[in-house]
């Protein structure tokens, strides 16, 4: 047997290990789904009632609120991977239903989402669903308008802070022409839909109370939510390749990270720091993404630690000759 002959043997048995995790129950899928909408709507109304108390309350109650948003998306994840349910219409309703609440289109977040999931990593095919990264080449052939955009672009509070709150609200609802004639049409109905369930509720409690309680939230929750998105892939040690060197394998085990959380941040997040093994078999639901993990070591890598993986946002720029990412100081050194 030749090497790629091996290698076809090899995947063909991890495909075999993945499919096996790739079954969802039902009774796991709703319970996740109760015992994160119902206390994200509980939550709500909570920080409804507590603006008659301190806004203060209100304010710390944001946090779990946050919390249990981060949650639903994961669900809104799972359902456009088809890992959710076995039915994909109930799927797909569901995902459309957790959408609203995140105030995220279903149909156009799980197209770029799609995208991403086939280029992750490919530094000729950057460009949706991903957060922006050059290489070291590039930023030094760029003006000096387009390094300084990149620079603000790539601050940290920009990327964690500014740009999350604006992305969800607005830029997730405005289709781009790479979109089809479908997911636009969809993106219109959904961003719709939204915007009546948004007015009558304001109609309800009054636009002020609405913003007091719903910006807090969303900023928590979009910033936590960027944050997780952009250590899935950008970290040290990650793996990025041109092209012709790219391989699916290779860059979900390396190219995506394992990040271990601690235990109450993990459930919150819904297993996304298993991320490697999500790249692998995106139809493996959230829930059993630890236990492929720990049952298979083939597919176990080193752990980025929770705290330690804070030091990643400052890392910049693509090194193709380091094949690593550097900050701005170590690359222009």
């Amino acid at each position: 047997m030749n090497k790629t002959e091996l290698q076809q043997s090899e995947w063909s048995e991890w495909l075999k290990i993945i499919r096996s995790y790739s079954q969802p129950s039902l009774f796991k899928s709703w319970w996740q789904i109760i015992n994160s909408v119902v206390p994200y709507l509980a939550l709500w109304v909570l920080m409804l009632y507590s603006l008659q108390v301190s806004y203060w309350i209100t304010l710390l109650l944001a946090i779990p609120t946050a919390g249990f948003l981060v949650r639903i998306f994961i669900i809104f994840h799972d359902c456009g991977h088809g890992s959710f349910f076995k039915s994909q219409q109930l799927q797909r309703v569901v995902g459309i239903l957790m959408g609203l609440l995140v105030f995220t289109p279903y149909h156009k977040w799980h197209f770029e989402h799609r995208r991403h999931h086939q280029t992750v990593g490919n530094l000729d095919k950057r460009g949706m669903g991903d957060v922006m990264t050059i290489t070291v080449d590039e930023y030094k052939q760029r003006s000096r308008f387009q390094q300084f955009y990149y620079r603000v672009y790539r601050h940290p509070i920009t990327i964690f802070l500014i740009a999350p709150f604006f992305l969800f609200t607005i830029a997730q609802h405005i289709p781009k022409k790479v979109h089809p004639k479908k997911v636009k049409v969809y993106t219109y109905i959904t961003t719709s839909v939204l915007a009546i369930l948004v007015t009558l509720l304001i109609m309800g409690i009054g636009l002020a109370p609405f913003l007091m309680i719903q910006i807090p939230i969303f900023f928590v929750a979009t910033g936590a939510g960027v944050w997780l998105f952009y250590i899935q892939h950008q970290y040290e040690g990650v793996v990025w390749e041109r092209d012709d060197q790219w391989n699916f394998k290779e860059i979900a085990l390396n190219g995506s990270s394992y990040v271990k959380f601690p235990k109450i941040l993990q459930w919150f997040s819904g297993n996304i720091g298993f991320h490697h093994i999500h790249h692998l078999g995106p139809k493996i639901p959230n829930y059993n993404l630890e236990l492929c993990m720990n049952e298979n070591a083939m597919f176990q890598k080193d752990p980025i630690l929770f705290l330690p993986s804070l030091r990643t946002a400052h890392l910049r720029l693509w090194d193709e000759q380091k094949k690593e990412l550097l900050t701005f100081k170590q690359a222009l050194r």
